[in-house]
């Protein structure tokens, strides 16, 4: 499987980074960074819209990816981690303390899959089950970190 010659896998795969042999997601999540960073600095509206089309278009990819590959939910499908990422950090400024702390508590969720996210991952195949984990650790993650925000001063 070559995923630089086809460009739904090469997207899916987080332009290369579930490739890597051990935790993809995490590199996936890592991914995430420059973009929100990107889309951060277009401003909110931006933001939202491109987060919309990045999760709707994520169902779609990961659909097609998981059908080429001929897996469910193959590790190397990071594009959910990236989109996860994004929807945990749209409710708060952009600042390093933000990322490093949204970063951890999205990977936290992402692995340990409190409910009602395991449930989801359980039973919603196709692209849909395979971003709808990681919406919802990336809203659980959100939740977490805003009220980390207003509860606490957290940046």
């Amino acid at each position: 499987m070559n995923i630089f010659r086809d460009p739904v896998l090469f997207v899916a795969f987080g332009f290369g980074a579930g490739l890597a042999k051990k935790a993809p997601g995490t590199f996936g999540t890592l991914v995430g960074i420059p973009i929100y960073l990107l889309l951060a600095a277009a401003g909110p509206a931006f933001y939202v819209v491109s987060l919309i089309a990045l999760t709707l278009g994520g169902i779609w990819i990961c659909q097609k990816a998981s059908d080429r590959l001929g897996v469910h939910d193959h590790q190397g499908i990071v594009l959910d981690e990236i989109v996860g990422f994004l929807i945990t950090m749209v409710a708060v400024p952009l600042s390093w303390q933000a990322i490093l702390i949204g970063f951890s508590l999205f990977r936290l969720f992402d692995i340990v899959k409190p409910w009602p996210i395991r449930i989801v991952d359980e039973r919603v195949r196709g692209g849909l089950g395979i971003m709808m984990d990681d919406v919802l650790a990336g809203v659980l993650a959100a939740l977490v970190l805003l009220l980390m925000r207003i509860g606490f001063g957290v940046p």
